[in-house]
């Protein structure tokens, strides 16, 4: 009796590794766009509501960063 394999480029070493390295590519280009989203909202407002936020306009840039990627500056 003969059996017939068929393996799938995606099913191998290979096309798993590029299917990872395409998803992390994907993932990280859909953080930025969050993190510059945030930047320009928090830029938007004025010093009055930053300082309601607890925000100084110079600690925006780190407050995007924490709110995205959960790190400081």
């Amino acid at each position: 009796m003969t059996f017939a394999n068929y393996t799938r480029a995606a099913e191998t070493g290979l096309g798993l590794e590029l299917a990872s390295a395409l998803h992390h590519m994907m993932q990280r280009f859909a953080d930025y766009r969050v993190y510059r989203k945030t930047l320009n909202e928090l830029r938007a407002l004025d010093n009055r509501t930053l300082a309601d936020l607890g925000i100084a306009r110079c600690g925006i840039r780190a407050e995007a960063l924490r709110a995205v990627y959960g790190m400081r500056d």
